[in-house]
Order: structure tokens, then sequence, then C-alpha cells
């Protein structure tokens, strides 16, 4: 089911200042920026490296709000690693299987994630601790 690790999420208070320690000690570059009103999220993507089954990334996440899931985890644990999303070739059906085994899915149906994919959240109970976003790429047009 997975193809990949995708990206590694960490949440920050200053989305700028966190670009540019990325940049300067790991000497990658932004792909993406966007805000994400749904997730409440102003979130940047970092390329790292590309393989078989697509990309990877860091997504920095800047909460909009204080009373976002960002702002409360931010709130709650401080600066650091929020998520971990792997890629997947097809996400309604990794919903559906995540369910059938007893996996709460946060999302039922598949949302908008960053530059152009569609994601859904698990439940970080039943998967160790750890908020894990599943993530498809978009198909490339024929």
């Amino acid at each position: 089911m997975l193809l990949r690790i995708d990206h590694v999420g960490i949440a920050c208070h200053d989305l700028d200042e966190k670009i540019a320690f990325y940049e300067k000690v790991f000497d990658v570059t932004v792909v993406s920026r966007e805000i994400n009103e749904e997730q409440g999220v102003n979130e940047a993507m970092l390329h790292i490296a590309d393989g078989e089954g697509g990309g990877s990334y860091i997504q920095l996440v800047q909460p909009l709000h204080p009373d976002t899931p960002v702002g409360r985890f931010l709130d709650r644990r401080g600066e650091g690693i929020h998520h971990i999303a792997y890629g997947v070739p097809d996400l309604a059906k990794a919903i559906k299987e995540m369910e059938a085994i007893g996996i709460r899915v946060i999302d039922k149906e598949p949302r908008h994630g960053a530059m152009g994919t569609s994601i859904a959240f698990l439940h970080p109970k039943d998967v160790g601790g750890v908020l894990t976003e599943l993530v498809e790429s978009p198909r490339p047009q024929s």
C-alpha cells in the first residue's frame, strides 16, 4: 500500500524563520508555499529527494490561529514533528482498507493537501501514537 515517505510535517511558530533555517542547514529548496484555510495552516514544502514512487519533502506548518489543530499542538508540545505522511497509489482504496482493519480514519473522504494532493489522516491512537497522513499525488495529465 505505501509507496514512500511523502513528507514529515513539522509544526513551527514562524514559517519564514524555519524555512531560512532548513535552507541554510540542510541546503533544501522550497518548492511550494500555500495557505490552507481548511486545515488552518500556512505551509511550505521543502524538497528532499525524488525516488521511484515520487518525491519526499519536509512540510513546515505554521498555524493561522491559535485555535487550529496545529496551534493547539504548538501550545501543548512546542515546535517539532507534527505528523508523518506516506504516499499511497489510491487514497480512496487506502481509506477503505484502513477502516476494514479497524483503524479510525479522521477524514472519511479525501481532502485537499499541499501541491494538489489528496489527503486523509488516521487517528494517532490507532497507529502507535503518531498522527499519520496518507497522500495521493495528482495524476499526470495525458
